[in-house]
């Protein structure tokens, strides 16, 4: 959606008297999305989870793919925060690997309603191109907190693991130790 579109609907929203109604709703979104899948997200079930009223899905978006685009560009810029948070103290490449392990055994695997949103944002845009500038700008923004650190090489497939893992951590019944983690890290780091 264009800013100015989503300006006129936020101004809309202030005039409602429930300024947290739209935030609401995408926050449903997500958690509607990690139980149910994209698959079985729908105007009505969300409404149901934000308790709102139906008419306030077309009140506040422009149709089902303006809210999933909305709410997974919220679940981004969520998991980039946490990692700019986690970066900021960071002075050194040793600190900066340690940074990356913690990134994985904290943020990415904190939670399975996570691991599952990673699991249908990707499926989504690997169907669905129209989502892939979320992702395109997700990645060069973790690039850009490793490349602080790292070569444009070596942050690009500590990138790639950090993700990686993720659909490991959601698919296997046994996560990866934290040992192998670091290993991973360092193996990687050290072969630039």
């Amino acid at each position: 959606m264009a800013e100015s579109e989503r300006d006129n609907h936020a101004r809309r929203g202030e005039r409602r008297g429930d300024p947290e109604r739209r935030n609401r709703i995408i926050e449903a979104c997500l958690d509607v999305i990690a139980e149910k899948g994209v698959a079985g997200t729908s105007h009505r079930v969300v409404a149901t989870a934000a308790g709102v009223p139906l008419g306030s899905m077309t009140y506040y978006f422009d149709g089902m793919d303006d809210l999933l685009h909305q709410a997974f560009e919220r679940f981004a810029d969520e998991s980039v925060r946490r990692m700019r948070e986690r970066f900021a103290a960071v002075t050194t490449r040793d600190q900066a690997c340690d940074a990356v392990v913690r990134t994985i055994t904290e943020d990415v695997f904190r939670s399975q309603h996570d691991l599952n949103l990673n699991l249908e944002f990707y499926t989504l845009a690997a169907r669905d191109p129209s989502y892939r500038d979320i992702t395109t700008r997700w990645m060069g923004r973790s690039r850009e907190q490793l490349r602080r650190f790292f070569d444009p090489r070596t942050a690009q497939l500590l990138d790639a693991m950090i993700e990686g893992l993720s659909i490991h951590c959601a698919l296997s019944t046994v996560p990866p130790s934290e040992d192998d983690i670091r290993e991973g890290v360092r193996r990687i780091a050290s072969a630039a």
